[in-house]
């Protein structure tokens, strides 16, 4: 099969500041593997973030493409981005993280025999218990993020992004992964090239800690 593409970087974007999603894109733009889309799917967002990353992808249209549509799920928008790729490899990033330079040669070069990677994060903390998310079975317990499999750190061939798609719910990367290791070559790996800030206190996994917190 042809593909314009090698890697298809998918980024799901709901009122993220537009400071911190140019940081993610320029992150994508900026690797030292050139061969790449980077598909930008606007859930929905009702500040002028929308306005401003419009513009920015114009500026890069040869790297870029922008999609806006109603509010559904970080899930459903990653779901679309991957129908749109045309590439052989597809990832995500998340629009407050961001790549180091060679995150995607890095995850190419380990992909190597296998069909689906994820791997362990450089993640950026404001104190010691933003290392623990709560456990997508029981949110009353946690788990240290190097335990997790993370939607962005993703990495794999198409056609398992084509076979499986993320449900809308918590917990949908893990779920994706262990449905994916039933039927492909997967593996986690120990990459950090994946910068993940847990500082945002209007994620998911935050929003369920404080409300864990609150019934406690």
């Amino acid at each position: 099969m042809f593909y314009k593409n090698r890697i298809a970087v998918i980024m799901a974007v709901y009122n993220t500041t537009f400071l911190l999603t140019k940081r993610a894109i320029d992150s994508v733009l900026n690797q030292d593997f050139q061969d790449f889309e980077l598909i930008i799917i606007d859930d929905g967002s009702n500040n002028d973030t929308q306005n401003q990353i419009l513009l920015y992808a114009i500026q890069h249209e040869d790297k870029i493409t922008y999609v806006r549509h109603k509010n559904r799920s970080q899930s459903e928008s990653i779901n679309r981005g991957m129908l749109m790729s045309n590439s052989e490899f597809v990832t995500v990033i998340d629009a407050d993280d961001e790549y180091k330079p060679n995150h995607l040669s890095t995850c190419l070069s380990e992909i190597k025999s296998l069909d689906l990677i994820a791997s362990t994060t450089e993640t950026i903390v404001n104190q010691e218990s933003d290392y623990y998310v709560p456990d997508r079975f029981d949110n009353n317990q946690v788990i240290h993020v190097d335990n997790c499999i993370l939607f962005a750190t993703l990495f794999g061939k198409k056609e398992v992004f084509t076979m499986f798609k993320f449900d809308n719910i918590y917990g949908a990367d893990a779920h994706f992964y262990e449905r994916a290791e039933q039927k492909f070559a997967v593996k986690k790996l120990d990459l950090r090239t994946y910068v993940y800030y847990r500082n945002n206190l209007h994620s998911l996994t935050a929003s369920i800690k404080r409300n864990a917190q609150i019934e406690n």
